[in-house]
């Protein structure tokens, strides 16, 4: 029998071993069963994991469940993000070090030591919310496996000719010292300031608006639009830059806004993108500026070895001093931030790694086409990354703790050269290549930058998948059922996974993709550890209420919607886990005579309420199929709550209690119909709130069923409906609440006898109404009841 308090501390660890050491889920490629495979994001080891990570991770475990209750064979593994610029910031917070400070063997050690650490912390946290990962299929993206899978498709697509280096401007985060690629900028608004300064064409002023006064010295051309009557006459003519006193030419292009500041703009190498586009289209020398530690460089006269900031300020200021600004206009100028540390980007000539993805748009496109999107609007956000795209990818990082590029460069000719593919993984840093070049030259140049974790992270199906390992399952195994993120990555993990699995597979790598939201700290602000906002630490949630509460807490959002979290909350998931486990502990009261045993017949209400199971089932397996786990469970919960509790336990109570009255067989009806929709909402709970259906499962139903688990249970399906059952249940949930209106208007107890109930019904519900008088007796306290055929269903109260 069921105690008469659940108590989730003592129970959901003492589950957690058992379905450990029963490996309830583990995955078996041979069973022959379908399989259903998940790709889940690893986590990034930046930190400690906070109640956003729950939220989205838990909403997609809750569809590894429901399609194992459907009985498929889910592959459902887990990695961990492990390498790369995040971890490498928590390593020198940790430690206390700067890693340009360090030998780099010796700060790859200190990070190799910290994430193992955080992925020991990570992996506890993620058992404790009673996840059905199978631990055997865990990777780590800096674990030599994965180092080697990701080092081969760098070569390939090299050699392919996909991958390239070259010497470019490049975006560069000056305050992580390294290159980035164009999926990891935001955008924000800052205060700066419009300034409007005196160049010269020949005797004439012309005056340009800017905000980058810093880069005057690596003014190389001013841009006119053709179409710009008041600039016509300058083109093809020379001007010169105020306080360098060179000349540089005016050229013409459509680019220049006729509309924005004074209709005629320098080009400098480089404030921005579109300086870029001209300085590659009109064949623009390069004139240095900023160096890559974010200083100006010292050749540059009066500002040289300031930050940019004070360079800004200090020309300025000169400017001001010569005569040559006209006015300074405050605005709010949107820039171009890195994700990562939040600092604005310059974009410096630098010598990177690429993959080509610009000459793949239309490829990648259609790839997105061919996906199906959970929830579907999120395609647009992909859709619109790719049409807007104006870089190829860069991959390649000035940054210690990556994946190493297994490259080394001739001294004498500068050829590449690969290593092999039988060395991998290999860190061509570390001892002699052995190589020697086609030009005869054995003295070979390692290459010091890793590889973007992206770059590795975008491999995860072909890592799940063993790609060109032992025991290689890629060719079964992609494309993979579904891939679950939040919605920021689409154009990074999402668009990346894409590219590379369309590149070395030519196969989409999922069917589906669920996309969930945001927890947000407060209105508009997303809680992330970079930000330090997370001020609810899964641990201490757990402890304080249960795994159980914080995952039926995270199934109440819409799929794709960001929403707020306060502990309050968890009160609705505390007052849900005490109804389940008091109905659970009524109804096993109800069957320890119980032996499964069919009934000679099922009364009416015993039909309505197995009908009304299968209804709210079947609607709840519609919305699962489409990921929206919210939608499901407010069906699941408005069955459990209106049609079993409120309704159908009160009607068949007093048939429960008094067979003496009703009946053995008309008991024996109830208790099969009590037995199958309590075990039914049990296995519909399951996916939700693992535990405490598990407690249930093992304490009665494990007797009679077959598993070892509820969660090894099927959900059955009803081949055919009754809707005149349904029917039939809706007039007696009429009557319930004509006589419950009754009561409570004239302040009544509803256990308070009337005398008389004379009830008024449509022809074809005579008979099972007359079958259910005792039934309403027990549950109205009715003297009598009078039933008559009719018209509309009436209920008279005497």
């Amino acid at each position: 029998m069921l105690s008469k308090k659940y108590d989730p501390q003592e129970a959901e660890k003492r589950w957690q071993d058992y379905w450990k050491q029963n490996k309830i889920y583990k995955f078996d490629g041979g069973s022959g069963k379908e399989v259903y495979s998940i790709d889940t994001p690893p986590p990034t080891v930046s930190g400690s994991l906070h109640i956003g990570h729950i939220f989205s991770y838990t909403q997609a475990e809750m569809i590894a469940r429901f399609h194992r209750m459907q009985g498929r064979e889910v592959f459902y593994p887990f990695g961990f993000d492990d390498n790369g610029l995040p971890t490498e910031r928590l390593v020198e917070r940790e430690k206390g070090i700067r890693a340009a400070n360090q030998e780099r063997k010796d700060f790859v050690n200190s990070c190799l030591d910290i994430t193992r650490k955080y992925e020991a912390e990570f992996r506890e946290l993620w058992m404790s919310m009673g996840f059905s990962v199978d631990w055997d299929l865990q990777y780590e993206t800096i674990s030599p496996r994965v180092q080697r899978i990701s080092q081969k498709s760098f070569i390939k697509l090299a050699k392919a000719g996909r991958a390239y280096i070259k010497e470019s401007p490049v975006l560069w985060c000056t305050n992580c010292r390294t290159s980035i690629a164009q999926a990891e900028l935001e955008s924000t608004d800052i205060e700066t300031s419009f300034n409007y300064v005196t160049f010269r064409c020949e005797g004439e002023e012309l005056i340009i608006a800017t905000t980058r006064p810093e880069l005057l010295y690596g003014c190389v051309c001013l841009f006119a639009n053709p179409e710009d009557e008041r600039y016509k006459k300058y083109i093809g003519r020379s001007a010169r830059v105020p306080l360098y006193d060179y000349d540089i030419p005016i050229l013409a292009d459509e680019k220049a806004a006729i509309d924005k500041g004074t209709g005629i703009v320098m080009c400098a190498t480089f404030g921005d993108t579109t300086d870029v586009e001209w300085y590659e289209k009109h064949n623009l020398p390069y004139r240095k500026v900023i160096e890559e530690n974010g200083f100006i460089d010292g050749q540059v006269p009066f500002i040289g070895e300031l930050k940019v900031e004070e360079a800004r300020r200090q020309i300025i200021a000169l400017l001001d001093e010569k005569g040559l600004l006209k006015k300074s206009e405050c605005l709010a100028h949107t820039v171009s931030i890195h994700e990562r540390c939040g600092k604005p980007i310059e974009i410096i000539p630098s010598k990177q790694w690429y993959i080509d993805i610009l000459k793949h748009k239309e490829e990648l496109l259609s790839a997105g086409d061919r996906i199906n999107w959970y929830p579907s609007s999120m395609k647009a956000r992909y859709t619109s990354w790719v049409e807007n795209l104006k870089w190829d990818w860069c991959i390649s990082r000035q940054r210690y703790f990556g994946i190493p590029f297994p490259v080394w460069y001739c001294s004498d000719c500068g050829n590449i050269i690969f290593a092999d593919e039988e060395e991998l993984p290999i860190n061509p840093m570390e001892g002699s290549s052995g190589k020697q070049c086609k030009c005869g030259c054995r003295e070979l140049i390692p290459e010091k930058a890793v590889m973007d974790t992206w770059a590795t992270s975008s491999l995860t199906p072909l890592i799940n998948g063993h790609w060109g390992e032992a025991g290689d399952m890629t060719d079964k195994l992609i494309p993979m059922s579904m891939r679950t993120q939040a919605h920021e990555i689409i154009r990074t993990w999402t668009f990346y996974t894409i590219a590379k699995t369309l590149f070395h597979t030519g196969r989409l790598p999922w069917k589906d993709i669920m996309i969930c939201g945001y927890v947000l700290a407060k209105k508009g602000e997303k809680i992330s550890k970079s930000k330090n906002n997370g001020a609810f630490d899964p641990k201490t949630l757990i402890a304080r209420n249960s795994a159980d509460a914080l995952r039926y807490w995270a199934a109440g959002a819409r799929l794709g919607t960001d929403t707020m979290f306060s502990e309050e909350d968890l009160k609705l998931s505390s007052r849900f886990m005490t109804k389940l486990w008091n109905a659970a502990k009524f109804s096993l009261m109800h069957l320890q005579d119980y032996k499964k045993e069919q009934p000679a017949a099922l009364m009416p209400i015993d039909r309505w309420i197995l009908e009304a199971f299968e209804n709210a089932q079947s609607k709840a397996r519609e919305y699962l199929d489409s990921y929206e786990v919210g939608l499901a469970l407010q069906e699941i919960d408005a069955f459990f709550w209106k049609e079993f509790c409120d309704n159908y336990l009160e009607i068949v109570k007093d048939r429960l209690y008094k067979p003496e009255v009703h009946g053995i067989e008309e008991r024996r009806s109830a208790q099969y119909a009590l037995y199958k929709i309590l075990l039914g909402i049990l296995k519909l709970y399951a996916i939700y709130v693992p535990h405490i259906t598990e407690e249930i499962y093992q304490d009665f139903y494990k007797a009679f069923e077959e598993e070892s688990s509820i969660h090894r249970m099927k959900w059955e399906q009803q081949e055919t409906g009754d809707p005149e059952a349904i029917h039939f249940g809706e007039a007696c949930k009429s009557i319930l609440g004509e006589i419950r209106k009754y009561k409570t208007e004239r302040n009544m107890s509803m256990k308070e006898p009337v005398n008389k109930l004379t009830i008024q019904a449509e022809e074809k519900l005579i008979k099972k109404l007359e079958a259910t008088i005792k039934d309403l007796k027990g549950c109205t306290s009715a003297g009598s009841i009078e039933i008559k055929a009719g018209g509309e269903l009436i209920v008279q109260i005497e």
